[in-house]
């Protein structure tokens, strides 16, 4: 059974940082890629960053470039998402993903989610 699971979020001032952590298991890696998503309210979920090519490559959504850092830890089975100079723009649940083979394919396997709320 795959499984992928947050944590790392919580309440942060404008400004401040954060890192979110997503561990996974029962996944073959040589398959999957991981991406980072959020969904504030009534918003359509977006994709934030992803990492791909045996954790080389790193993608990123032009709102978060420059102030968010994906990274990896294949030991642990775990990525992180470093969140610096946050905004209240950024308040979101931010969920990890598996995603087939590369970032442009859609997710297939999800983790519960974790609320990442900054204040002015």
């Amino acid at each position: 059974e795959v499984q992928l699971v947050e944590s790392g979020g919580g309440f942060v001032q404008a400004g401040g940082s954060l890192r979110l952590s997503c561990t996974a298991s029962g996944l073959n890696f040589d398959d999957y890629v991981i991406g980072w998503f959020r969904q504030a309210p009534g918003k359509e979920r977006e994709g934030v960053s992803c990492i791909a090519d045996n954790n080389v490559t790193t993608y990123y959504a032009d709102s978060v470039k420059g102030r968010f850092t994906m990274s990896a830890d294949i030991a642990k089975n775990t990525v992180y998402l470093e969140m610096n100079n946050v905004n209240p723009g950024d308040t979101a649940v931010y969920s990890c993903a598996a995603l087939y083979i590369d970032c442009g394919f859609e997710a297939e396997y999800w983790g519960q989610g974790t609320q990442v709320t900054v204040s002015s």
